[in-house]
């Protein structure tokens, strides 16, 4: 995900991964990544959980920490988990050619950046997202199936929401997010650092506690979209609302608005490395 992890962690392959590699790293690492951050959700949100009511605080450590996993689980792609940061990459490469999808050169282990391979990992990411977020119910089963005064505390386990349902600002929101963290990935290669994905993890913390609060920060379209779709299949015997399908586009345009924009500005101001 971060040059430097990339430095860090893809000469353990110095082979460019197939598309079954590739399908497998950012599979599994999204499920990783959904699995323990839905999982935290739960934890806050559902009544019977040891957890219950940790807080926003919580929940931002939570997604941090679990990115840090997911990440460390896909070194060999690079660690994207999110289809605005193979988004970004792409769109990177079209304004410098150098820019493979997981770092390295392709001579050394890169992978190119072709309509195909990003198509894979965008699949592996739904994928990996609705399966992480299967995981995190089968943890909670029974504290799903319990009744809630207000059973949207289970759809807010698994997706995001507006606390001031504004589409056009909620919009906005997304997108810094996702700028603050895509921004964050294009430079701090730059800092001769080895902290690798924690640099993210952090990043992922202060995202949430200072621009979260208006819709929750999805910052990652498979995030939101993968776990409402698995909400909305699931059975919970305790009742549970529907899947607010009519906000679900807010954080996928966002995110995906931010991925394009993000290496535009950047390489433009000359901070890409």
């Amino acid at each position: 995900m971060l040059a430097t992890l990339n430095d860090l962690l893809v000469p353990m392959a110095t082979a460019t991964p197939g598309s079954g590699e590739i399908f497998a790293s950012e599979f599994f690492g999204t499920a990783i990544l959904i699995m323990f951050g839905v999982g935290t959700c739960c934890t806050n949100n559902l009544l019977k959980s040891k957890g219950n009511g940790g807080g926003w605080l919580m929940i931002n450590f939570g997604w941090g920490l679990a990115v840090y996993m997911g990440v460390y689980a896909a070194f060999k792609t690079g660690g994207h988990l999110n289809p605005a940061v193979t988004i970004m990459k792409a769109v990177w490469h079209g304004l410098d050619s150098n820019v493979t999808l997981n770092g390295p050169s392709v001579s050394k282990g890169g992978i190119p950046v072709t309509a195909t391979t990003v198509l894979i990992y965008i699949v592996a990411q739904m994928l990996g997202a609705m399966v992480g977020a299967l995981i995190a119910y089968l943890a909670y089963k029974k504290q799903f199936d319990q009744k809630m005064e207000d059973p949207r505390f289970k759809l807010w386990c698994f997706a995001t929401a507006p606390e001031v349902r504004s589409p056009l600002w909620n919009t906005i929101s997304e997108i810094i997010g996702t700028f603050g963290l895509l921004a964050f990935v294009m430079v701090s290669g730059g800092t001769p650092t080895e902290v690798g994905p924690l640099a993210v993890a952090l990043c992922i913390v202060v995202i949430g506690i200072g621009l979260g609060g208006p819709t929750g920060y999805a910052i990652n379209q498979v995030r939101d979209l993968g776990p409402r779709i698995m909400f909305s299949l699931l059975p919970m015997k305790g009742g549970k609302s529907d899947a607010d399908w009519g906000y679900s586009w807010v954080p996928i345009l966002g995110p995906t608005i931010g991925a394009i924009i993000t290496p535009l500005i950047v390489v433009a101001v000359g901070m890409a490395v």
